[in-house]
């Protein structure tokens, strides 16, 4: 085998797996995303708001923000706030796995 082969199936190695990180990235920020608004839609459902008055806001807030944004709509305490968010995310979590399976990423080989 030559020096050049060796080179391209180097090449070709390194091309796969930055192929695969890009995937697996792109997959798993989606999921998360898909979490994110899930459990906010929850949230939303379980203080009765309008889901649009969180959800819209999911793209630009952290955890912390939302969970702020909730509490100064409802005027409810900021810790049972937080509480009910965790609880709605593990929720989430729980039917999306369910709809579209775990988001644990695969493995080569």
């Amino acid at each position: 085998m030559t020096t050049r082969h060796i080179h391209a199936m180097v090449w070709d190695l390194r091309r796969a797996m930055l192929k695969k990180e890009e995937f697996e990235s792109a997959r798993l920020m989606d999921f998360d995303f898909r979490q994110r608004i899930r459990a906010t839609r929850l949230l939303a459902r379980d203080l009765s708001l309008e889901e649009s008055d969180l959800v819209r806001d999911t793209a630009a807030l952290e955890e912390k923000g939302l969970i702020d944004l909730a509490t100064a709509l409802t005027g409810r305490d900021r810790q049972d706030i937080s509480e009910r968010y965790a609880q709605c995310f593990a929720k989430a979590r729980q039917e999306l796995v369910a709809e579209i399976g775990d988001p644990t990423p695969y493995r080569l080989g």
